[in-house]
Parts: structure tokens; sequence; C-alpha cells
């Protein structure tokens, strides 16, 4: 349906990717809270997978999806911060073409209004792979309610002003 601008509404095809030691799709709240969120918006959950917190299996995933023409957007939780298990940024730089620097600054300037000085120990992070937008975001559900009432329901929707990431996605590609 197109918007006011002419502009045609249709749903992202998001990929959730739950980045866990422990956690089984039975005990995956921040993964639940995501397909909510992103199905209330109108989206379609294009797949969702859980892995363990290694290198070689999320780079794995993640280009199983940039590689699938049904996926559009990847948004990870877990393995964003500083312990020696936490691994998912290091991942996302061996797949990623562009960063997004922008994105794990405001997702802790977000989360800093509710947790202080504690977000630093995030490293929430974004890029653009072959076309793919890929969003990682801490594994508590409130770090993943922040990363997306605060940016990606916003970004994610063509007719948020003045620009989205919605937009951009036919160009991302260009050369």
């Amino acid at each position: 349906m197109p918007g006011d601008d002419g502009r045609v509404r249709r749903p992202v095809r998001i990929a959730v990717l739950t980045i866990s030691d422990t956690r089984g799709l039975a005990e995956d709240r921040s993964g639940d809270a995501l397909v909510e969120r992103l199905g209330a918006a109108g989206h379609e959950l294009a797949d969702r997978a859980i892995v363990r917190d290694e290198v070689d299996l999320i780079v794995a995933r993640l280009h199983g999806w940039i590689d699938d023409p049904a996926v559009e957007v990847v948004v990870t939780t877990g393995g964003t911060g500083v312990t020696g298990r936490d691994v998912t940024p290091e991942a996302l730089a061996r797949v990623v073409d562009k960063e997004i620097p922008g994105f794990g600054e405001l997702f802790r300037w977000i989360s800093f209004q509710k947790i202080g000085t504690s977000t630093i120990q995030s490293r929430a992070c974004a890029g653009v792979a072959r076309g793919t937008y890929i969003f990682a975001l801490p594994g508590s559900t409130g770090a993943v309610k922040d990363g997306w009432d605060g940016i990606l329901s916003q970004q994610l929707d063509i007719d948020h002003r003045p620009c989205n990431f919605v937009e951009l996605m036919p160009r991302l590609e260009e050369r």
C-alpha cells in the first residue's frame, strides 16, 4: 500500500539469531521478544536459530542468511559482552562489508538512560554484508527491547522520517 509520498509499505524479512552456550528455544526469552516485536510491527520472521558462542558457527549461520534472498535483515542477541566467550562482534567483523558505528553508539546512549555506566560493557554493533543488514544486540531481554523499541522499530519502518534503513535497501549493493 503506497504511503503519502508514494513509497510502498511492505514487511521486512528478518532472521533472528540467538547466540548462547546455555539457551535452547524454550529458554530464549530475548529471541522471543524480538520475534514478538517484529511481528507486531508487521514484519516477517524469515528464520530463527540458536548457535553457540563460537565465531565459526556464528559466521557460518550469518553467511547462510546473507546468501538467502528471503532474508533482508538479521538481528542477533547475545555474545556482545567483554568476557572470553563473547565473540559476536568478532564474527560480524568477518562478514560485514560496511560497519554502522552509530548503531552501537545510539544503543549505548539509550541503554545508559536505564542502566547507567554498566552499558559500557556492551559491544552492540551493526553492519551491512552483501546487501543484508546485521544488527547485534546484547542477550538480555531488556537490551533487546531497548534496541528494537529505541532504534530498529523506527529504522525498519519505511515511513520513519527524515530517513530510514528500509529506503536504502535497493541501493545497498551499488558500486
